[in-house]
């Protein structure tokens, strides 16, 4: 079972059919005790920063994500999902994330039009690793993306893909079993539907703990 978060922040059914049709048996849930009892967690998201924190912080979610590193369940993190998942975030003034990923959330510079919307380059960072997230995704792989805000870890080591827009951003991050991607893979086609894929396998066969 994997529980797709309720925080009235995401695309919720769109995930939800996305991971269904790639064979993910799919729980939609405000809930943090049914959460708690799948076998992975994705946490969607479409919004600001601050607002997203507040919701998880209202529906009690705080303390079963922020805790979640002590699990060896996996978590997906997408689009502002994955920004929660940072230290902390600049949007709308400084705030507290769930401090899964070392490092802050940033806006693009002035020198390129926001939101970064469309179809982008993803360059992948295996460091000679196998990933099985990354399963049957080739290097410089399309996208769909659509945000204004970065993440940029402290530790370079948990960006396993990179794209290019103004700056070189961390489009995929990953520490042992958490990942985030920038884009929206439910909006990416096969290969988006192939992440998730490779996200639901994940689940079945949990990988060690970072």
């Amino acid at each position: 079972m994997i529980a797709v978060i309720d925080y009235s922040m995401g695309n919720l059914k769109s995930v939800s059919k996305a991971l269904v049709r790639v064979g993910g048996e799919v729980v939609i849930t405000p809930d943090p005790r049914v959460a708690g009892e799948a076998n992975g967690i994705v946490l969607p998201g479409v919004g600001a920063f601050a607002q997203g924190i507040r919701n998880l912080e209202k529906r009690d979610f705080l303390p079963l994500l922020s805790q979640w590193g002590e699990t060896n369940k996996p978590l997906l993190g997408i689009c502002l999902g994955m920004h929660l998942l940072f230290t902390e975030g600049e949007e709308g003034g400084l705030h507290r994330g769930l401090d899964l990923i070392k490092g802050r959330v940033k806006r693009f510079p002035d020198t390129v039009k926001v939101p970064h919307m469309g179809w982008n380059q993803v360059i992948l960072h295996r460091g000679g690793v196998e990933d099985p997230f990354l399963r049957d995704i080739a290097d410089r792989s399309y996208f769909y993306f659509a945000h204004s805000y970065y993440g940029e870890p402290n530790d370079p080591r948990v960006v396993v893909g990179r794209t290019e827009y103004g700056v070189h951003f961390a489009s995929i991050v990953r520490r042992g079993h958490i990942v985030g991607v920038q884009f929206h893979p439910e909006k990416s086609d096969r290969l988006g539907l192939s992440l998730l894929g490779n996200f639901v396998r994940m689940t079945k066969d949990p990988p060690e703990r970072d």
